[in-house]
Parts: C-alpha cells; sequence; structure tokens
C-alpha cells in the first residue's frame, strides 16, 4: 500500500507538501499541485475522504439525519433515498439524530470534514442559521426548515381534516386527536387539521386532545387516561400510526372493542400498520415517493452549480382498515 512518503518521492517534494495539497492548507504553486496529484492517482493513494474527493471532484456522499430510527415510518424513508442515490453511485450515511441540536451539528461538523457532497435532513430544532455555514446544498425532509432551503412535505393540514371527516362518516359522534410533540411542524399541523373540523361541534372538548409525543408508549397511556375519562368519546385520529398502535392497545386494555365501540385512524401508512389486529386506518403518506424526490432534488443540486428552491408537497390518500370498517376488510 502506497504511503504518502512513497507519493512525496514520485513528485519529488516533501511529505509536507503532499499534506498540504491533500488538506488544501498553504500555498502550492500550480506545477508543483500537478505533480503531486499525479503522483497520487499513480499510486492510487487515498488516505482519507477528503484526498478521494480531491481528486473525483466529489466524495459521492450524502448523509440522511432523521430524528428517531426506531419509529418505522424513517427506515422506510431511508430505503428510497438509498435507493435513488445508489443509482446514482453515491454512498449513502444514515445518521440517528434524536432531534438533539448538538448531535446534529456534531454530526453536520463531521460530515463536513469527509467532504460529504449534500445532505437530507428531518429535524425540528435545526434552525436555517444552524445551516449558514453548510456549503454544500440541504433537502429539508417532512418539516420545513427554512422557506430558503428545499423541502419534500406532505398535505398534512388537509389530510388531517379528511382523516376527521372520514370518521364523522363512519358515524364517530365524538371524536378525540393524539398530537405530535407540539414543537414538531407537521404534529401542529395535523392537530390545526383536526381542530378546523371538530372546533365548531357542539360536542368540542378540548381535553379530547392529547399529547402522545410521536411514541407508542406515550400514545397508549395517555390514550387509556382519555377513554377512561371520557367514556363517550368513539372515535380517535392518531397524528401517526405509531400512536394509532399505541391507541389500539390501549382500547383492549379499557374493554373498547375497535371498531364497534371505537374507530381509530393514523396517519402515515407505514407498513406495520396493516400487520396489528385489528389493521389501522390511516392516512397513507407516498413515504416512497417522498424520500425518492428528496434524494433526486439533492442529485440535481448537487450536479448543478445553480439551482433554485425546490418546495414540493405530496398528497396522501385514505386507507381503510379494520380499525373503522366494522365486518372489517
Amino acid at each position: 500500500m502506497a504511503t504518502i512518503r512513497d507519493v512525496a518521492e514520485l513528485a519529488k517534494v516533501s511529505t509536507a507538501t503532499v499534506s498540504r495539497v491533500i488538506n488544501s492548507n498553504g500555498y502550492v504553486n500550480d506545477g508543483t499541485k500537478k505533480r503531486v496529484k499525479e503522483a497520487i492517482e499513480q499510486l492510487n493513494y487515498l488516505p482519507n475522504d477528503v484526498a478521494r474527493s480531491l481528486f473525483k471532484g466529489q466524495s459521492k456522499m450524502i448523509a440522511l439525519f432523521v430524528p428517531d430510527i426506531t419509529n418505522p415510518f424513517f427506515p422506510e424513508l431511508a430505503r428510497a433515498i438509498e435507493d435513488v442515490t445508489n443509482r446514482h453511485d453515491y454512498t449513502f450515511v444514515l445518521c440517528n439524530t434524536d432531534n438533539d441540536i448538538d448531535k446534529q451539528m456534531d454530526y453536520l461538523n463531521a460530515l463536513q470534514q469527509k467532504s460529504a457532497d449534500g445532505f437530507i435532513i428531518v429535524s425540528s430544532s435545526l434552525r436555517e442559521e444552524d445551516l449558514q455555514h453548510i456549503q454544500v446544498p440541504i433537502v429539508a425532509l417532512d418539516r420545513i426548515i427554512s422557506p430558503d432551503i428545499s423541502s419534500v412535505t406532505v398535505n398534512n393540514r388537509s389530510g388531517s381534516v379528511q382523516a376527521v371527516q372520514y370518521l364523522k362518516s363512519i358515524g364517530c359522534t365524538r371524536i378525540a386527536h393524539i398530537a405530535g410533540p407540539e414543537h414538531v411542524d407537521n404534529a401542529a399541523l395535523r392537530l390545526r387539521g383536526y381542530l378546523d373540523e371538530v372546533k365548531h361541534e357542539d360536542w368540542f372538548n378540548s381535553d379530547y386532545v392529547v399529547s402522545g409525543a410521536y411514541n407508542f408508549d406515550v400514545a397508549r397511556e395517555a390514550a387509556i387516561k382519555l377513554l377512561t375519562n371520557y367514556p363517550e368519546i368513539n372515535g380517535i385520529f392518531a397524528g401517526n400510526d405509531l400512536m394509532g398502535a399505541g391507541v389500539l392497545n390501549a382500547a383492549a386494555s379499557v374493554g373498547k372493542k375497535v371498531p364497534d365501540d371505537l374507530a381509530v385512524a393514523g396517519f402515515d401508512g407505514i407498513a406495520i400498520g396493516g400487520t396489528l389486529t385489528p389493521t389501522l386506518t390511516t392516512m397513507a403518506q407516498p413515504i416512497y415517493d417522498i424520500g425518492a424526490k428528496a434524494a433526486e432534488i439533492l442529485m440535481t443540486q448537487i450536479q448543478s452549480a445553480e439551482y433554485g428552491v425546490a418546495a414540493e408537497e405530496l398528497t396522501v390518500r385514505l386507507i381503510e382498515r379494520q380499525s373503522t370498517l366494522k365486518g372489517g376488510v
């Protein structure tokens, strides 16, 4: 395996000069720089990702930031992004951030040092000012970071309106909402959609809205309390399918039969919803299409010296399953 000393000998320069060329640190005249690059190519000397990107022009690496890889929505999303980036011969790196700002900044700084060519970011804590030092394209996914950063989202608010209208249409007269974290944009939009449809109803009670934190266990406990305190509730719209699964579990715990006593609808369309007992009705996002669209936007922006901001909003669709259909499907 070639060493930096081998490169220096072939290029007839010092190892310090080779280091300066590789790291773009300090002045090296163009002729010397050319000899060093040719020596590195000839010896196939690639000490790190920075060197590789120096000669290929790009690192051919992009990163996806997700807040919680245990949420089945994100692996499904990641698969689409990986498929697209692989077709473009890019390496794909998945970063689980816990939506922690310090963790996200550490990832960003480390990946910049490795010359990552772009980022796809799902985040509710990163702000536009946190990203001003990033010199490569960024696409925000599932949530909008800034109007100046490209994004791919879905019609969260109108999709939630549709979900509640559907619950009404099948006979639900007291509909509650298990909401996601209030600081998460899509959770706030889904809550607004619910409120758009119920806030003027005579039966509406603000206590019908409880937080499930986009978490199965939290949603389960919240739903148990909700159904215990307000037994008249006969419909629940959960802000995501993971919480919807928690609601189904809670209903069984308090003796509510789904869908005879309680109809349940979620939001996302993750694969697990079709494996639950009963299967979960949901407002399904086109998860694969969302990830693929984000990756294609990023590839275009990486390959184009000048690019505009893209803002794509895809449409959710209702999938009716056993949790709302008496007799089941």
